[in-house]
């Protein structure tokens, strides 16, 4: 896979007729702009290939949401005025972009070696990811932006499901409202799942849309959630990562699962 085949490749599945696509072989990016508009996003053509190599179709999946989202939502006037109740945290990769249209960046804070948290206002069917231009354009701090998105996602539902293989329990929070992951943020919910345990608890976040949560009580647990959350993350619509997460009083450790052995993150 090379720059040109991946410009083929993203330029077929987001042809449109409203589209434009400049592509500049030597800087190896894509430049996609709305014709009515002529805002586009341009797009680091390097990383989705290195990403291929690994997780194939998935990593295209990955942008071709994220252009779709973004450009979706250009050209539309948005204020976070008055809609404090629809900003909510949104967890993404680490090779999620980082910057939004016209080179605005988006506010986003580390969460693990993994993960980032990035924030957005939801618009009902789709959201549009808060940048450092709607903040600057309102006034708002970024601070407020945490506070209020954080306060929001401890509002939502937790309804799981369980179920239990080879003596070990696993939870599955499903409910497609586009924030699954997102409930990693809701410390009392983790905590409240913790006291459930009668073994080791821990965590899977492979797509936006799903959590799992382990009570590992054997080895053989591990395995399992490690084949669970590979599963999840290879037909997830907005992939996040692979790798499971153990939870303890300093928070959210990364743990590599291999075989019977699981490796913690250094």
């Amino acid at each position: 896979m090379d720059g040109r085949k991946m410009k083929d490749l993203l330029q077929e599945r987001l042809q449109s007729n409203d589209r434009t696509f400049t592509f500049d072989s030597k800087k190896d990016v894509l430049r996609i702009e709305n014709t009515t508009t002529g805002k586009g996003i341009t797009i680091e053509l390097p990383g989705i290939i290195a990403k291929w190599e690994t997780i194939k179709e998935k990593a295209v999946d990955e942008v071709v949401y994220y252009v779709e989202e973004a450009l979706n939502v250009m050209g539309e006037e948005h204020t976070l005025a008055g809609r404090e109740k629809n900003i909510y945290p949104v967890i993404r990769s680490t090779s999620f972009p980082q910057e939004a249209t016209e080179g605005n960046r988006f506010l986003f804070d580390d969460h693990t070696a993994e993960t980032r948290i990035y924030y957005a206002l939801d618009l009902g069917n789709t959201y549009r990811l808060i940048d450092e231009g709607l903040l600057a354009k309102e006034s708002w701090d970024a601070e407020q932006i945490r506070q209020i998105a954080r306060f929001n996602v401890r509002s939502l539902p937790t309804p799981v499901k369980s179920d239990t293989v080879a003596g070990n329990t696993f939870y599955f929070l499903n409910t497609n409202d586009g924030y699954d992951a997102s409930r990693i943020l809701n410390e009392s919910w983790l905590k409240e799942m913790k006291g459930k345990m009668n073994g080791t608890m821990a965590i899977a976040i492979p797509h936006q849309d799903v959590i799992i949560i382990a009570d590992v009580e054997n080895d053989t647990g591990y395995d399992v959630l490690a084949q669970m959350a590979m599963s999840f993350f290879a037909s997830g619509h907005v992939p996040i990562t692979a790798l499971s997460f153990l939870y303890e009083e300093e928070g959210l450790e990364p743990v590599f699962i291999l075989g019977k052995n699981k490796k913690r993150s250094e």
